[in-house]
């Protein structure tokens, strides 16, 4: 008596399920916020655009200059007013050319004032197909 094999016929799903976790992961950490705003050359990262919100958005330009939303401030001034918007969103743009030190200086500000969670934003990045 001869057995025949059969084919499956069931689609393992687990590795598929695997790889969308870690997509979703990924989409969740990177995920952009893209505004208009004040001129300055974002560096490029992959993600998606984040739904626009009430939001803190602290901008440093090529020049070193700080802004709030669009309005420029000092370090110390930039400290003032965020004393009282402890629970809001913050997110920092900083133009690709700005030395490292002055956007560690602001973060390191913003921790000091009690702002735990801070976005960074950037452009998507381009694909070439």
């Amino acid at each position: 008596m001869e057995k025949r094999r059969r084919a499956l016929s069931e689609i393992n799903v687990t590795p598929f399920v695997d790889v969308m976790l870690v997509l979703l992961i990924i989409f969740m950490v990177t995920a952009p916020l893209l505004q208009q705003g004040i001129d300055i050359s974002l560096p490029q990262a992959q993600g998606r655009e984040m739904t626009p919100a009430e939001r803190i958005m602290i901008t440093i330009r090529k020049d070193g200059t700080i802004f709030l939303d669009k309005t420029s401030v000092t370090m110390e001034a930039l400290s003032q007013a965020l004393r009282d918007k402890l629970n809001r969103e913050v997110f920092l743009k900083a133009d690709k050319d700005v030395p490292y030190g002055i956007v560690v200086a602001v973060m390191g500000e913003l921790r000091e004032i009690g702002i735990e969670k801070l976005g960074m934003v950037t452009e998507p990045k381009a694909r070439i197909q």
